[in-house]
């Protein structure tokens, strides 16, 4: 079971934009993921007048690794790290480690 899935809320812990927040777009392999508003580049791309593309200077997201991210904790406002509990009936949840609440339904 993955500590970290698509569109979980989490706070960035270590780089050039820690403190912010975002929801999770994209994970890739290699420990990578994509955070909405969070690692944002600029990048210089050349025009292609055959498929109407404007050239010029595109900001877009870059992936950032996993280790600097950390599940949001709403009720606490704090980065907090997750859990794995299995239920009584074998099926497994992942929880807040600090509050032990339930993050997914």
């Amino acid at each position: 079971m993955q500590k970290l899935k698509k569109d979980d809320r989490v706070i960035v812990i270590a780089g050039k934009d820690k403190g912010k927040t975002g929801a999770v777009t994209r994970i890739m392999d290699g420990g990578r993921l994509y955070v909405s508003g969070i690692n944002m580049v600029k990048r210089h791309t050349k025009g292609n007048p055959q498929m109407n593309q404007p050239g010029g200077i595109i900001e877009k997201e870059a992936p950032i690794q996993a280790s600097n991210i950390a599940i949001y904790n709403g009720s606490t406002n704090k980065a907090d790290r997750v859990g794995i509990k299995e239920l009584d009936d074998g099926k497994k949840v992942r929880v807040f480690k600090s509050t032990g609440e339930q993050i997914d339904g």
